[in-house]
């Protein structure tokens, strides 16, 4: 069922947005490393790799560099146009591309590189292979303000390794247990708020049957 809103709404978003997006791909061609997609090998439904579209935000080496695969806030590595896109979401849109041609979907889990996906059990594994990731979704909500929690810290790859990713995990979990085309529309809706409004609590209160936030993550996570 859900297939079907993931093409239309891609669609549509695909059509109205480009007058949007054309002065950022200029943009990004006239700055930077003057790159303006970045593909990056992701693991999706049953565990295998496709290429994720987003906006070039950071250097083309970054990942190679110091901090690795984790970006902080105010990351040396990210571009001139790079903290406006990532801050306000806008480097994921090109990933419409992959939501209206299947290997995504609007709302699921966020598809890792490998090296982080290995970090979830094999249980939470073999619960999120059964669907095809999403361009937000519960983990997306939650913690929206990931960099800025990893920045506050003095060991981030820890703190995103051994706290947050588990949890997410969960959270994951948890959607694929009560994916149905209401929780769909309210985690859309859920997003939009927390773009425009990061200290939006709604989705507090629509979904009331998370799994309890851990000890550990309370002080990072607004309740």
């Amino acid at each position: 069922m859900t297939r079907f809103f993931d093409i239309l709404l891609s669609g549509l978003a695909l059509l109205v947005l480009f007058p949007f997006m054309l002065p950022i791909i200029i943009g990004l061609k006239l700055t930077g490393e003057h790159d303006i997609f970045y593909l990056q090998e992701r693991i999706g439904k049953g565990g295998k790799p496709f290429k994720v579209f987003k906006f070039a935000t950071m250097m083309r080496n970054s990942a190679n560099m110091k901090g690795g695969l984790v970006t902080l806030k105010d990351d040396p590595r990210i571009l001139p146009m790079g903290k406006f896109l990532r801050k306000t979401k806008i480097s994921e849109l090109p990933q419409l591309i992959n939501i209206f041609i299947g290997n995504m979907s609007v709302i699921g889990y966020r598809p890792f590189v490998k090296k982080h996906y290995d970090l979830y059990s094999d249980e939470v594994k073999s619960q999120i292979n059964k669907i095809v990731p999403g361009l937000s979704g519960i983990g997306s909500v939650v913690f929206r303000d990931e960099e800025d929690i990893l920045h506050t810290v003095e060991d981030p790859n820890n703190v995103h390794d051994n706290i947050i990713t588990p949890y997410k995990g969960q959270l994951e979990c948890w959607y694929v247990e009560h994916r149905n085309v209401a929780n769909y529309f309210k985690l859309i809706f859920a997003t939009l708020l927390v773009v425009f409004n990061p200290k939006s609590k709604a989705w507090q209160k629509w979904f009331k049957d998370l799994p309890p936030v851990p000890e550990n993550l309370r002080k990072y996570i607004d309740l």
